[in-house]
């Protein structure tokens, strides 16, 4: 498998179990979002040390990750912008407003087109130019028909293009570099768990085990896609992987209209059209392109 090929089978998966995710944080109403932010930076450490174990036969090396201050440095930006938008999405997911978040990520893909054709001076399709401007067009009427901008949807999405971005100058490999992204914010979630604990204000410690588990389970669940997402952007064109970004949306618009009945008007039906017929225009031009030519007939 070429690398292109390669990051493009990694972004789709990614954005399948994201999409997926909503199912997950059901079993958490209304969860503490900072208590939920600090186990799953907390958790995510061992858990990653074990995975780079199992793959390399020892512990990570603290001082080679940092000798490459580069690479530190951006993989320290790219754990701040998740951060921000984790949360985003994990209040929304928590609160019934599985389509907020589904907004949020349908917003994403422009940016982060806009990012690969302004920051990596790639050339966009006349497909992808559809899914563009279809998709402007989609939020633009929202915003207009219900009078307030989606905070945070537009926090996610901002900030999960700044993660997409930072990550394309991480030089470690996937594993590492989400090790690193936990271990920079581990003493700040280890003093606010500490302090929740102390001052008896823990929900998730005061909530019978299963409640923990599931708070602490937040790692695992999160780390998964981050892992195909990180292979993802190393090699896949970022105008590319913000196009296939359309699939975690779409099943998150799917789980809250059908699985949680979450209620959708005929703003959204315009809206989300909209979005809809640009990617289904892209979709199309990637089926002709790659549609192989017949034989010509020999004389």
């Amino acid at each position: 498998m070429n690398p292109t090929r390669y990051g493009n089978v990694m972004a789709a998966i990614a954005f399948v179990l994201w999409g997926s995710l909503p199912l997950y944080y059901q079993f958490l109403p209304d969860a503490a979002m900072g208590e939920l932010l600090a186990f799953r930076i907390a958790a995510s450490v061992p858990f990653l040390i074990i995975l780079l174990q199992l793959r390399k036969g020892h512990s990570p090396n603290w001082q080679t990750l940092v000798a490459d201050k580069k690479s530190f440095f951006f993989a320290t930006i790219a754990s701040i912008a998740m951060c921000i938008s984790w949360t985003a999405f994990t209040w929304a997911m928590t609160n019934d407003r599985v389509l907020d978040a589904s907004l949020g990520f349908f917003i994403n893909p422009l940016l982060v087109i806009a990012l690969g054709v302004i920051a990596f001076k790639e050339k966009l399709s006349l497909g992808q130019y559809a899914a563009v401007v279809f998709g402007a067009l989609g939020l633009s009427y929202q915003i207009w028909q219900y009078g307030e901008i989606p905070v945070a949807a537009i926090l996610m999405a901002v900030f999960f293009a700044m993660y997409g971005w930072s990550k394309r100058y991480v030089k470690y490999d996937a594993i590492s570099s989400l090790f690193v992204e936990a271990i920079v914010l581990l003493p700040f979630a280890a003093i606010y768990l500490a302090y929740k604990m102390a001052t008896g204000t823990s929900q998730a410690m005061s909530g019978d085990t299963t409640t923990l588990l599931l708070y602490i389970g937040s790692a695992p669940i999160t780390l998964l896609p981050l892992f195909f997402f990180s292979e993802a952007v190393k090699h896949a064109k970022m105008s590319m992987v913000g196009l296939m970004q359309y699939i975690e949306p779409s099943l998150q618009f799917l789980l809250a209209v059908i699985v949680f009945g979450e209620a959708f008007d005929s703003v959204k039906t315009v809206s989300f059209g909209l979005i809809w017929l640009g990617l289904a225009i892209t979709i199309l031009e990637s089926l002709v392109r790659v549609k192989p030519k017949p034989d010509l007939p020999q004389h």
